[in-house]
């Protein structure tokens, strides 16, 4: 017996295409489409059994906004989201959201078919192997880059560094000099030269991205931005 199925994706070929292959199988395609926006009131509105919906980013915030509403709205609809290899966040936060299911885009048509057949009866729809590999990468998970703060203390030199901290303290020109005992044209120097590698305008900024990124913090110098009594 066919499923009665809706087919959204933001990529309409692939969307148009696996609808024709369910047709051809038997399963009674409401519509396939790639909606820019509005797929729950779609979906919602044409009610079928098992809605596939397709995302590139299933570990954006948000994405599966859809999906949450569609359960609110329209419980008895199954929602099998389809997407690409899912990190643990992304199969997570379709779960979360309500989805019954997860298939990859590549899968074969008998792969999709099962999972359809699985959803509209209540069953989780997904294969054990997306399981073990999301299971193994929480386990053991992949070197991620360096963020920004790393990437920024790279760009300054041990000397920047250390002007940057004594902006982030509050510290004039007059100060920076004193403290590191140069003089105060080789401190006004410096300062800009912190300012343009960090790509900022103004000392404020130069402390605001310090505190945001924990530069400071990689740097294993203390950071307190307060106030700014004078320019660079």
């Amino acid at each position: 017996m066919g499923v009665r199925v809706m087919v959204l994706d933001e990529h309409r070929l692939l969307a148009e295409a696996l609808a024709s292959a369910l047709k051809l199988r038997g399963h009674r395609v409401l519509a396939a489409a790639a909606p820019a926006a509005g797929a729950a009131e779609l979906v919602i509105s044409r009610a079928p059994e098992v809605c596939l919906l397709g995302t590139a980013t299933p570990a954006e915030p948000g994405v599966f906004e859809p999906v949450a509403r569609i359960k609110r709205e329209r419980p008895q609809i199954a929602v099998v989201v389809l997407g690409p290899v899912p990190s643990p966040r992304g199969i997570a936060a379709a779960f979360a959201a309500g989805a019954s299911g997860y298939v990859r885009h590549d899968e074969r048509i008998e792969g999709v078919e099962r999972a359809l057949a699985k959803a509209r009866a209540g069953e989780v729809a997904i294969s054990p192997q997306l399981l073990q590999g999301a299971f193994a990468e929480l386990l053991n998970p992949a070197a991620q880059p360096d963020d920004e703060g790393s990437r920024l203390l790279r760009l300054l030199t041990p000397r920047e560094v250390e002007v940057l901290v004594r902006v982030a303290e509050g510290e004039d020109t007059r100060l920076i000099a004193a403290g590191m005992e140069i003089a105060p044209s080789t401190a006004r120097t410096h300062v800009q030269r912190v300012l343009m590698k960090l790509g900022v305008g103004s000392r404020l900024e130069a402390a605001a991205l310090a505190a945001r990124t924990g530069l400071l913090d990689r740097a294993g110098l203390p950071s307190a931005a307060v106030d700014f009594p004078g320019g660079p």
